[in-house]
């Protein structure tokens, strides 16, 4: 059989460029075979494979010669096993007839998976291969990338935690202290999602005798490991600048959004390669270097839940707005009202159109509940107010003087000590 019996040979995945895999979900897809004269196949291998691989040259002075080291690593995902069509490997071949032939396959991923990176000194990368072989023919080959995103969920206590710091530094100039310039700066949680704001709470004293510049950033720092070596690259993903601070003067960001551009999640579970993200928040000191303040991010896949999570978010949230004074109590309680106001309400509460209806049982046990009892007396004004005893006392519990043991007119005709 001529080599130009195929006329195509190519693989296709269920899902489009677009779409990404998890870990734990099925990979379907199919091979796509046209063939311009009757083929004669030995087997058709379909194997999906994944990896991370870090890459980078250092170069060093060793004398007068220029000295190049080279540091590579790479680690191997095995993702399925060879998926073999015809499914038994027998060794004989198969004979194909003209026209186009399609060959279905399906893959279980492992449970977990690195997300899928491309960068300067590293990438993690998945791809799924088809061989074709034939005998006496060079093996025909077709490849697919594909993309895997690992679930990061922020709805763990560890990422809904607030992140705070504080930091102070010495202005000098020329050998003088200008004065101290100090920052504070809190954010309400760790985990945040593409697309998200970040709230920035800072305190900025500047007691120094320049105005100083506040700004903040969300930088991306990317970790590839050889060799028991590491190599960086950081970029600034989003940032913002805030007004100028004069000498003598302090300032408060209350909430200063800071948005999240499309960037990919934190990677941190990865042998030869990390993405880590922080917002730095720093102060340009002029005469002197920066005052940094780094609070650390985890940038997830699931964002936060509006419900479940709402209770825990919106407690930090008051926490920290209470320990920077933003959401302090009032100092005086609000005064009660007056009883006149309150009277014709009670009223209407006791005819039945109240929110608590009274009992209708009056013979009701005290084995029940305690609020049931305190309604019968909930709404009764108090009585009014008269000069005479309407209940008094009788004869023999009158009081008496201790001298002479009349009664109590008698105490007071005569000016007796009596004292009750």
């Amino acid at each position: 059989m001529r080599p130009g019996g195929v006329r195509s040979f190519a693989l296709e995945l269920a899902r489009g460029p677009g779409g990404a895999y998890r870990g734990g979900e099925r990979l379907c897809g199919r091979v796509l075979l046209e063939a311009a004269a009757p083929l004669r196949v030995r087997a058709l291998v379909v194997v999906a494979r994944g990896g991370a691989a870090t890459h980078w040259l250092e170069g060093r002075s060793v004398g007068v010669n220029a000295v190049s080291s080279d540091y590579a690593a790479r680690v191997e995902v095995p993702l399925s096993r060879p998926f073999l069509l015809p499914p038994a490997d027998t060794g004989e071949t198969t004979t194909l007839p003209p026209g186009r032939h399609e060959f279905p396959f399906s893959f279980q991923l492992p449970p977990t998976l690195v997300t899928s990176f491309e960068g300067k000194h590293g990438s993690v990368r998945y791809c799924i291969k088809a061989t074709l072989h034939r005998p006496w023919v060079p093996a025909r080959r077709a490849r697919k990338v594909f993309t895997v995103i690992e679930p990061v969920d922020i709805n763990t206590p560890a990422l809904l935690a607030p992140q705070a710091g504080a930091r102070e530094k010495v202005a000098r100039s020329w050998y003088y202290n200008r004065g101290l310039v100090s920052l504070s700066a809190k954010i309400d949680r760790k985990g945040y999602t593409p697309g998200e704001v970040i709230p920035i709470f800072a305190e900025i004293d500047n007691n120094s005798t320049r105005p100083v510049l506040p700004r903040a950033a969300v930088v991306q720092t990317q970790t590839f490991m050889a060799r028991g070596a590491r190599k960086q690259k950081r970029a600034v993903v989003a940032n913002l600048a805030g007004e100028p601070v004069g000498p003598g003067r302090r300032a408060l960001w209350q909430g200063r959004a800071l948005r999240i551009p499309p960037v990919g999640p934190s990677i941190l579970h990865c042998r030869v390669l990390h993405v880590d993200y922080t917002l730095k928040v720093c102060v340009d000191i002029p005469g002197t270097s920066k005052l940094l303040l780094e609070l650390p991010l985890v940038i997830g896949t699931i964002p936060l839940h509006p419900f479940s999570s709402r209770s825990s978010s919106v407690g930090s949230h008051a926490s920290f707005l209470l320990d920077w004074g933003l959401g302090a109590l009032p100092e005086q309680p609000e005064a009660p009202p007056e009883y006149s106001e309150v009277v014709a309400e009670e009223e209407m509460a006791a005819s039945g159109q109240g929110p608590f209806p009274l009992l209708q049982d009056a013979n009701m046990s005290l084995d029940g509940p305690f609020f049931a009892y305190i309604q019968e007396f909930r709404y009764r004004p108090p009585p009014l107010y008269s000069e005479e005893d309407p209940n008094p006392a009788s004869e023999a519990m009158r009081p008496r003087c201790m001298t002479c043991s009349t009664a109590d007119m008698h105490l007071r005709a005569h000016g007796c000590c009596w004292s009750s």
